[in-house]
């Protein structure tokens, strides 16, 4: 609790703090590899002291740990915060409405036949800034899974949105799973180079184009 004051204090005193607090949150490791379970015991509610069971070879159709059929799960450069200032302002010093970040991640992977289907859990916290959040907020995500190395390849992405309902202290946790994150089952020879990558992605706020009428 004494962070979250020393966070929206720091919002308060100005943008060269604002900026710091941002490079700050931009620094986040991958997870490493573990079942779904466990990961999301620990990192979304579940009991953490619980020993790890050594785990049966999956049966078709079911999660797959290995790190082929599952990638590793990272935050995208520059995209861990999202923040949102008062009207026709930028998220800057007194003007921060609210400040998102995202500090947790899990993965869980199921093969049927040719396709993998991810769910990728994503956890955070919203922070109400000195300009003054509304009582809900729109949280703007994205989760993609890309094929890493020279000439970057996105393979699949799509783009969500939560709600979060702010508290008076003005901090509040959120939890997501993105459930649907479909592609299809890499060859061996570019698997080790797949990553899913999350993060905000302000554009998954704008109103979906309307389909054009026939005439």
């Amino acid at each position: 609790m004494n962070e979250l004051r020393s966070l929206r204090n720091a919002l308060r005193r100005g943008p060269v703090i604002a900026l710091a607090l941002s490079i700050s949150f931009a620094t986040v490791s991958p997870v490493a590899a573990q079942s779904l379970t466990d990961r999301f015991k620990s990192l979304f509610g579940g009991k953490s002291d619980e020993p790890a069971q050594a785990k049966p070879a999956p049966a078709p159709g079911q999660p797959a740990d290995d790190d082929i059929d599952c990638p590793q799960v990272t935050v995208r450069a520059g995209a861990s915060t999202y923040g949102v200032g008062a009207t026709g302002k930028p998220a800057v010093g007194n003007d921060v409405r609210f400040q998102a970040t995202i500090s947790k991640m899990a993965r869980e992977c199921v093969r049927n036949g040719g396709e993998i289907t991810a769910r990728i859990g994503i956890q955070g916290r919203v922070i109400a800034g000195p300009a003054g959040a509304p009582p809900t907020v729109e949280v703007p995500l994205r989760v993609a899974v890309v094929q890493g190395g020279v000439g970057e390849k996105v393979i699949a992405s799509k783009a969500y949105r939560t709600t979060v309902q702010m508290s008076e202290d003005g901090s509040v946790p959120f939890t997501f799973v993105a459930e649907d994150l479909s592609y299809p089952v890499p060859s061996a020879a570019v698997a080790d180079s797949y990553i899913f990558y999350v993060g905000f992605d302000p554009q998954a706020l704008a109103p979906e184009p309307k389909p054009r009428r026939k005439k």
